[in-house]
């Protein structure tokens, strides 16, 4: 299932680039390039809303 996600980036003094997100609590990712930043933090959305969704049991 895909997600459409608001990704909020902005460059810092050190020259690298930060994502958060309010569409994701705990969003955040870090690289040094917009590309790079967006990719992780493709992955680290990923990961946050698997953890979030209902736990799958097999009976």
């Amino acid at each position: 299932m895909e997600h459409i996600v608001n990704v909020h980036i902005e460059k810092l003094p050190e020259g690298v680039y930060l994502a958060t997100s309010e569409d994701v609590p705990g969003l955040v990712a870090q690289g040094r390039t917009i590309t790079e930043t967006l990719e992780i933090a493709r992955d680290v959305a990923k990961k946050l809303i698997e953890a979030q969704a209902p736990s799958r049991r097999q009976n």
